[in-house]
């Protein structure tokens, strides 16, 4: 098999994958933070992620996934300022703090589980894991890479020679130019690690610590939960672009300053999803939901081809249209799949091509145009479904299990079939097609195929 390829963010180039423990393979992937729901954009992050799980098990490696749901410490500001988004959720939902994680978070499965996204071995809240922050903050401050604060603990960034890579950040620059009020932080750069509680406002989620009561930074949850369930160096971190210059920076230096290590071997990014040449954003409320396209005539399963049609590090501009298409696609691919009857033997040579592909950095429009090619080949019927229903151990679209809607006919409609089946068995053409006129008038097109005739709307 091709060696698996994949690109690492970090490095900034492509490097052949190689697990740390060999057959093992442990992901970590960034969930939402649960004060609202999901947008599409943000799905077709997780639409990414789960096609890198998907490979990496194509390639025989047993992945322990762990996926975080941030519920508590991600503030409005991504400086470190006003309020916690989970306190503005509950004010605009009426819901307490905790109902409106539980909420969201039910909601963000449930998209996943309609993208056929498969779930991961490890949900894990960040308000379930408090006294392993608070541990991780406090390892770092007896290291000596804190300072406190009027409101929090923070990290001070300048403690690392090598703070931003990831990023590339031209942190000097970031200093020179900060046009943002740091109020009592040292340098644009450092983070909170530790918030205290604005005794003037009483806060639904709010925890005692060493420092006091407050509520733990954003960026610290994950570095403390990644490192409970795959250890202080793991071998892929996943998340949206989005988190490169902030969030996955500040995981970075959290652990390097605490654990002396990168946190992960390769740090992946999947791309956003535009819209009138806006990045979607949740905090708008403005954006599309997965049940948006539903209530627009779409399966969940068309948004997830739509996504597979784009590499993952290449932007992608949504429209209505460019969904019906990936729709109509799709449609022609189960509809060929069902009729090709049961599957025989997998083409070997179409799916060392599909592999070549899945293995270059998750080129899935590539593989795609293979599975098109095979479908317009001569290649035997079963041989095609074989080869296709494996290509769908990546491709997640649940081809073996579908099947056309069933409809009801009438009667009077049947009749006419059958008096159609008897003029073509006798070869009255002429007579064959004034039935066929005469279906189509009740609302249906009849097809001629192999095992019969087939009726659609």
């Amino acid at each position: 098999m091709v060696p698996l390829r994949l690109f690492d963010t970090y490095e900034r180039k492509i490097r052949e994958f190689k697990p740390l423990k060999p057959g093992e393979v442990g992901l970590y992937a960034c969930g939402p933070t649960v004060y609202n729901y999901a947008h599409i954009g943000n799905l077709r992050t997780y639409v990414f992620e789960d096609i890198l799980r998907r490979v990496l098990e194509f390639n025989g490696f047993e992945v322990n996934h762990v996926v975080n749901i941030t519920d508590v410490g991600h503030l409005t500001s991504d400086a470190d300022t006003g309020e916690d988004k989970m306190e503005v959720g509950a004010r605009r939902t009426g819901m307490t703090a905790w109902e409106l994680a539980d909420f969201y978070g039910d909601a963000f499965k449930h998209d996943l589980e309609r993208l056929n996204a498969r779930p991961p071995v490890t949900w894990c809240k960040a308000t379930d894991h408090i006294e392993e922050q608070i541990e991780f903050v406090q390892d770092l401050e007896n290291k000596g890479y804190t300072y406190r604060t009027n409101d929090g603990i923070y990290f001070n960034s300048r403690k690392l020679n090598n703070y931003g890579y990831l990023a590339r950040l031209d942190v000097e620059g970031l200093q020179a130019g900060a046009r943002v009020e740091l109020g009592e932080r040292q340098y644009v750069t450092d983070f909170a690690l530790w918030k205290f509680s604005d005794p003037a406002k009483k806060r639904q989620m709010e925890w005692d610590s060493p420092w006091g009561t407050g509520f733990p930074g954003w960026h610290i949850e994950c570095s403390a939960m990644s490192a409970k369930y795959l250890g202080d160096l793991f071998d892929i971190h996943c998340g949206g672009e989005d988190h490169i210059p902030i969030h996955h920076t500040n995981e970075i230096a959290q652990t390097e300053a605490s654990k002396g290590t990168r946190l992960a071997n390769f740090w992946m990014h999947g791309y956003f999803l535009q819209f009138d040449n806006a990045k979607m954003a949740k905090s708008s409320e403005d954006f599309i939901r997965l049940e948006t396209l539903v209530e627009e005539g779409f399966s969940t399963l068309d948004y997830r081809y739509y996504c597979l049609t784009a590499h993952y590090r290449s932007q992608m501009s949504f429209s209505l249209e460019s969904l019906q298409a990936s729709s109509v696609a799709l449609a022609r691919l189960r509809q060929s799949a069902y009729e090709w009857g049961e599957p025989g033997e997998i083409s070997n040579e179409y799916l060392e091509r599909f592999v070549s592909y899945i293995n270059d950095d998750l080129n899935m429009p590539r593989a795609l145009a293979v599975a098109w090619e095979m479908i317009r080949s001569d290649v035997a019927d079963d041989v095609k479904k074989a080869t296709l229903l494996k290509f769908d151990d990546v491709l997640g679209l649940d081809i073996a299990t579908w099947h056309p809607d069933e409809i009801e006919i009438p009667e009077d409609v049947m009749g006419l079939v059958e008096d159609r089946e008897r003029a073509r068995r006798e070869k009255n053409w002429q007579r064959a097609d004034e039935l066929r006129d005469a279906i189509a008038k009740y609302g249906y097109i009849i097809e001629d195929t192999g095992k019969g005739p087939k009726l659609s709307r």
